[in-house]
């Protein structure tokens, strides 16, 4: 059984939700990674985002990677642009089991749209434009998150479907 398994996908994939579901139902810890960023650096995604800039948000994603990279029996819901940035998705799959939940820009906006969550790259945006950068973003950063050991759906019953499969790997 992999001992780390993480979660990478667009924003709005159900990457902590789900993640949260499959490590209780592994009886493994969860981690999300944005919110470990969050705690150790003292402000929110956003406030990294419009204080530090962006690369400076994926410098201190890779530093999380290395940092969680010794943990055990957990699983951690990357943030959607973790995978895509400098050797990322390398250290990911060398670190743990990598599942990339797919889901459609149709499915992705209608999660984003609703949702409670701020996200930088989405922020003031009308729904036209939501989508018209769903669909660019997607198509931008899908070669990296189809190096994903698995590809779930995800739609449906994506907690079970990821721990069958998970568990047909033993």
């Amino acid at each position: 059984m992999h001992s780390r398994i993480y979660l990478i996908g667009f924003m709005g994939s159900g990457k902590t939700t789900h993640g949260k579901k499959i490590a209780r139902m592994m009886g493994y810890d969860f981690l999300d990674m944005d919110e470990w960023i969050s705690e150790k650096e003292g402000k929110t995604i956003p406030e990294i985002f419009a204080e530090e800039g962006e690369s400076r948000f994926r410098e201190l994603e890779t530093a999380a990677i290395k940092a969680t990279n010794q943990l055990q029996q957990v699983v951690i819901a990357t943030g959607g642009g973790l995978p895509c940035h400098g050797n990322n998705m390398q250290m990911l799959k060398a670190s743990g089991l990598t599942i990339y939940l797919k889901l459609t820009p149709e499915a992705l906006l209608s999660r984003l749209k609703e949702s409670k969550t701020k996200r930088p790259l989405l922020e003031g945006k009308s729904e036209e434009e939501m989508f018209a950068t769903i669909r660019e973003m997607l198509t931008a950063r899908e070669p990296w998150y189809n190096q994903a050991d698995m590809t779930i759906d995800g739609l449906g019953r994506v907690n079970e479907r990821v721990v069958n499969a998970i568990q047909r790997q033993k």
